[in-house]
């Protein structure tokens, strides 16, 4: 094969996605906003932090105390146009447990877009196509079209499963897919 043909099909697979955020060793981890339970009156304590391998760590115990029973984790990031894409992948590695990835298409909307992942304890990809998305606002679906895949300005995963729990969610990346 001639390295011609090699460079453009390398282009080719490098055009098919768009990195969101790549963590590393030298991330930050206050780019990153943890918001509990405990805006309504819940116990739950998340964490987050980048550890020694440049992994962000998304960590914590879920409460149902108080009628609490969440924790979040999010991005604000600039303006980013999705129109050119199909979905998110995450190459993360959990617990076991289900999470949400949420986004807003403007950080200003009072609600998010999520849709659910299962996570396991092995480091793997998880594909979210803009269209399983659909509306959700304080843990109820609305009734509202699901994400049209034109903006994002917000990015972060939840854990809310109606139970007290433990919780260690370990995201390596976040890209865009075509």
């Amino acid at each position: 094969m001639n390295t011609h043909i090699i460079y453009t099909s390398l282009l080719l697979i490098f055009q098919n996605t768009m990195t969101l955020y790549d963590f590393n060793t030298d991330s930050k981890a206050n780019d990153w906003l943890v918001v509990d339970d405990v805006v309504m009156g819940g116990r739950s304590d998340g964490n987050f932090y980048i550890d020694e391998d440049g992994y962000g760590i998304f960590e914590g115990e879920v409460s149902l105390e108080n009628n609490g029973g969440f924790s979040s984790v999010r991005h604000n990031c600039n303006t980013i146009n999705v129109s050119d894409y199909s979905k998110i992948r995450l190459h993360i590695r959990g617990d076991g447990s289900t999470y949400q990835l949420r986004i807003k298409s403007n950080r200003s909307d009072y609600y998010s877009y999520a849709a659910y992942f299962q996570s396991d304890n092995n480091w793997g990809t998880v594909d979210i196509p803009f269209r399983a998305m659909a509306p959700v606002f304080r843990g109820r679906d609305l009734d509202l079209p699901n994400f049209k895949g034109e903006t994002i300005e917000e990015i972060g995963f939840l854990i809310g499963n109606k139970k007290a729990q433990s919780f260690k969610l370990q995201i390596d990346k976040i890209e865009l897919i075509k």
